[in-house]
């Protein structure tokens, strides 16, 4: 028998399937496993991005808060403090306003599905649907 000649098993089919039916699950726990792995990798990173974020915005807050301050006595130089100081909070509504639709525009676009995974899975299922005799 040369090299190119496909090997012929003397395996009965209970045991082509129960081989098929152990392949199949060793297939679907490493596809998992990949799964597991992609998606830790992901909370890693976005966990490391969260932290960076959080404490930019505790900066961020108080740079804003001390401004403010700074900008309603400011204001209150020319004109009733009472109004320099809902001056001041118009222009922090409008802020978070363009904020909050900027970020739920963003949110919009985030995809948490394990692209990898999802693709191998569908080669497995193709591999499969050949396997069958």
């Amino acid at each position: 028998m040369s090299g190119t000649e496909p090997r012929v098993s003397d395996a009965s089919l209970g045991e082509l399937f129960s081989q098929l039916t152990s392949d199949l699950t060793g297939l679907m726990r490493d596809e998992m496993q990949l799964a597991k792995i992609e998606m830790k990798e992901e909370v890693v990173k976005a966990g490391k991005a969260g932290g960076m974020f959080g404490g930019a915005g505790i900066a961020a807050l108080m740079t804003a808060l001390l401004l403010s301050f700074a900008a309603a006595w400011g204001l209150a130089e020319v004109m009733a403090a009472g109004w320099a100081f809902l001056i001041v909070a118009a222009v922090w509504a409008l802020v978070a306003g363009v904020l909050y639709l900027q970020g739920r525009e963003r949110l919009q676009h985030v995809d948490p599905k394990p692209h990898a995974t999802v693709e191998t899975l569908k080669e497995d299922v193709q591999w499969a649907k050949k396997q069958k005799p």
